[in-house]
Parts: C-alpha cells; sequence; structure tokens
C-alpha cells in the first residue's frame, strides 16, 4: 500500500546535515535524499514530493538552478521549495522568493524551527490539494447536469472561458475571475432535476412544461447550497439568478436592473452567446457576427448596456476560446 505520510525530498551535499534533518523529520515523514542537483531532479519528477528542502551551494548544480528548473515545468512548478542555506545575507534570500521558494531557512537551524515550517507548508500543501478536488468535483457535477442535455462538454468550458474574459475585461482581478471561471460550471446544475422529456424535446415546450423547466435555477440553487467560500457562495448566486433579465422579465425571482448579481448576470451573457453559436436538436448554429448582432438587441432588455460593451469589447478573446473549444468553428 502506498505511504500515506507526505513526502519529503531532502537535498544536500553535507551528509552531516542530511542526518541532521533526517533526525528532525523522519518521525512524520517519509524521506528522500539526494546529495546533488540533478539527482534531486529525477527523485523529484519520479516521486513527486509534497515538499523539498533544498541547499543553495552544491557542486554541479546549484539549489537556486534545482528550483528554477522546477519552476520552469508546469508538472513540478507547484512543488513547494524550502531553501536551507548557509547564505544568510538578506540579497540571498530575496533571490531565493523571487524564484519560486516559498521559504529561506537559515544554517545553523533549529530544528523545531524547520518542524514548524516545514509543518506550516505541507498544511497549505494539503489546503491547495483539497481546494483543486474541490473544484474538479464542481466542474463534473456542472457536467452530470450536461448529461441530461443535449449540449456536450464543450459548452461547459467554453461558457465558462467566456465569462472569465468578460470579467476580465470588466475590471475584475484575477483570482475573481477565476472564481467565476470555476463556479460558472454549476449554472444549469438544476437541471437535473428537471424530466429527461423536457430536457430532450426537439420542439417548443408547453405552457405547463415551462413552469418546470422554471423551476432549474431554483433546483440548482438548492443542490449548491449556502456557504460563506466565496466558490461555492458565487456558484449558488449564479445558479438561481443565470435567467433573469436586465429589464425584470426573466426567473425565478424576476429582479431587474442592479439587482441582478453581477457575476450571474455575466454568465447569463456567456452562456445565452454559447447557445446561439452552438448547434442543437431544434437549430443550427448562428455565425459569429449574427451572435454579436444579437446580443447588441439585446441592450437593456435581457443585458445591460455596460455589460454589452465590456462584451463587445472582448471579442477578440471571445472569438479565440471558440476557435479553440469548438469542434468546426465557422464565422
Amino acid at each position: 500500500m502506498r505511504e500515506s505520510r507526505h513526502t519529503l525530498l531532502l537535498v544536500d551535499d553535507e551528509p552531516a546535515n542530511l542526518q541532521v534533518l533526517r533526525h528532525t523529520l523522519q518521525n512524520d515523514y517519509r524521506l528522500l535524499f539526494s546529495k546533488d542537483g540533478h539527482r534531486a531532479l529525477e527523485l523529484i519528477r519520479e516521486e513527486k514530493p509534497s515538499l523539498v528542502l533544498l541547499d543553495v551551494m552544491m557542486p554541479g548544480m546549484s539549489g537556486y538552478e534545482v528550483c528554477e528548473t522546477l519552476k520552469d515545468d508546469d508538472s513540478t512548478a507547484g512543488i513547494p521549495v524550502i531553501f536551507i542555506s548557509a547564505l544568510n545575507q538578506a540579497a540571498d534570500e530575496e533571490k531565493g522568493l523571487n524564484i519560486g521558494a516559498v521559504d529561506y531557512i537559515n544554517k545553523p537551524f533549529n530544528p523545531g524551527i524547520v518542524r514548524a515550517r516545514v509543518r506550516n507548508h505541507v498544511k497549505l500543501v494539503q489546503a491547495e490539494a483539497l481546494r483543486k478536488t474541490r473544484l474538479d468535483l464542481m466542474h463534473r457535477l456542472g457536467m452530470a447536469a450536461e448529461f441530461k442535455d443535449p449540449s456536450t462538454g464543450q459548452h461547459i468550458m467554453r461558457m465558462s472561458y467566456y465569462a472569465q474574459a468578460m470579467a476580465l475585461a470588466a475590471g475584475y482581478g484575477e483570482i475573481a475571475a477565476e472564481e467565476i471561471f470555476n463556479a460558472a460550471p454549476l449554472h444549469d446544475v438544476g437541471k437535473i432535476g428537471v424530466p429527461d422529456e423536457i430536457l430532450r424535446k426537439p420542439g417548443g415546450l408547453t405552457e405547463d412544461e415551462w413552469v418546470i423547466m422554471r423551476q432549474h435555477p431554483a433546483i440548482g440553487a438548492q443542490i449548491i447550497g449556502e456557504h460563506e467560500d466565496g466558490v461555492l457562495q458565487m456558484a449558488h448566486s449564479i445558479a438561481l439568478c443565470h435567467h433573469e433579465k436586465w429589464d425584470g422579465t426573466g426567473y425565478p425571482q424576476g429582479l431587474k436592473g442592479n439587482e441582478i448579481p453581477h457575476a450571474a448576470h455575466v454568465v447569463a451573457l456567456a452562456d445565452v452567446f454559447d447557445a446561439l453559436t452552438s448547434e442543437r436538436p431544434y437549430k443550427k448554429a448562428w455565425p459569429l457576427d449574427q451572435a454579436f448582432n444579437y446580443i447588441r438587441e439585446q441592450s437593456g432588455r435581457h443585458f445591460s448596456a455596460a455589460l454589452i460593451e465590456i462584451f463587445v469589447r472582448a471579442r477578440p478573446e471571445i472569438e479565440r476560446i471558440y476557435a479553440r473549444w469548438t469542434d468546426n468553428p465557422h464565422d
């Protein structure tokens, strides 16, 4: 069975230093050892340790060079590095942190401080792994709703990227725009609660069927639940409000204007644009120009004039996303 403890790689050309680190950390972690940078890189690629404790001054390949190599490789860039070095000038520490290390400990070190700092960074590794797992589950839950709908998984990716591009164009910071990207896939999760014969009906819906269909935003919000967490809180808002319209004619609450949460308004436009430019059982995909013209016509009706202006300004990025995530892009 795979070792359940976190794996640390200790890299130092001095055996005595490795021995001290071994005694300091062996009770809590699975340890790997290397005396040179090249072997360290091999072990990192083979073992994917949770954390690397890295000496700076080593023959052949310095610790700085090892760290830079790790950070240049997407498969290892996320592995945190702590430098442990006799170089104790502020400039040395600054250089180590600037090339991607998460911490810098001077030699001779205090074993208790090393244990505490390693423990803190391992907790951050655990938190990041949990965050990635949660986001992956959110995307998969969003895709589960798509299995009940004629649209494809590419719809999820396109509209999420469209929403992120609009958020950035609207002045959102990168973290906030990424939250919209991660929350957007759950916009239609409430369709899980809509009967297949309604979702897959090729023609128009009856009024009774529309009553059922219009329940999916509230169902989605109920599935996601209410959270203090930023992404899940945003996903709840998007699921509930992505069918609201700027003029108040949307559903389920009939919100109007700025009553509509901005993230939900952004995702709504992304969703409509992707529906227009995608083929469905009941329609052909619209050319991009036609879809952009339709969105412009919705100013003050479905969408705010300000959001449409942002969308049009982001058109080059929207078209790039469309080409990347569409099997047969056309205009």
